[in-house]
């Protein structure tokens, strides 16, 4: 393949490939249909064209049979008179007007197959015309959904990376945390409201305990208190052995322990 060949191939594709995406279904339908009127109204022309031929050979024709007959009627009246060679050019003259007739009537009779192969095209143009009208409004129809639907696909495609689209998404996400946020901050004033009602409900419970604490140490409403070292003892008390005590102090502190 040449330099050339390939370079002029090249650029139809590329020419094809432009008209084609410049293409308007809906102005194509409408050049359509009227191209197809405009070949209507040539065939008409021809048609009729055709008509007015088959009708002018026609007459010819009769004109042609009709001087035949009339110089066959001057050859008759010639030989009547004795003008045998005036007789003998009428008649040639006859001849000549029967196959000037014989001619035109082969002609008319192929005219007239050629009108009638034209009305048949007439009639089918005009019934596909009628047919491309009613469809083109179908198609239009048809072609204008098509790219509608086209350009809303393209526009959903396009959400995801447009600006607003974004924005949208962030303050979405935005207003999920402050929400989750706000959840948090309620379970942990619950949280603390609840540790403050539990220890104002565990008070009487530590009072109680202090106050039999308090009541034990003390054995009993009177307070004892005890002597100064250096103190004289009264009559009848006898002095208190530290053993004692001891024991008294660590019976006191298992008390404590278990409680």
């Amino acid at each position: 393949m040449g330099f050339f060949e390939r370079l002029s191939r090249l650029i139809r594709s590329n020419a094809n490939a432009v008209l084609g995406a410049a293409e308007d279904p809906s102005k194509i339908l409408d050049q359509s249909v009227a191209d197809m009127q405009a070949d209507l109204v040539k065939l008409r022309q021809a048609v009729a064209t055709a008509i007015a031929s088959q009708k002018r050979i026609g007459n010819q024709a009769e004109q042609a049979q009709e001087q035949s007959q009339t110089w066959y009627s001057r050859a008759e009246l010639a030989l009547q008179k004795g003008e045998e060679d005036l007789a003998r050019e009428a008649l040639a003259r006859r001849k000549t007007c029967q196959d000037t007739a014989l001619a035109l009537t082969g002609q008319l009779n192929s005219q007239a197959g050629q009108v009638e192969s034209l009305k048949k095209s007439l009639l089918a143009l005009e019934g596909k015309i009628s047919e491309a009208k009613t469809k083109k409004d179908m198609l239009k129809a048809r072609a204008q959904a098509a790219q509608a639907q086209v350009q809303l696909q393209s526009a959903v495609g396009q959400l995801g990376t447009t600006g607003a689209m974004a924005a949208f998404e962030r303050m979405e996400e935005k207003v999920e945390m402050l929400e989750a946020s706000s959840a948090a901050a309620g379970e942990l004033a619950g949280a603390d409201l609840e540790s403050q009602f539990a220890a104002l409900e565990g008070a009487p419970e530590v009072d109680s305990e202090l106050a039999a604490m308090k009541q034990r140490l003390s054995g009993g409403s009177h307070q004892v208190s005890l002597p100064a070292a250096s103190a004289p003892l009264a009559d009848g008390v006898q002095k208190v052995k530290v053993s004692e005590v001891d024991m008294e102090l660590e019976a006191l502190k298992r008390s404590i322990s278990e409680n």
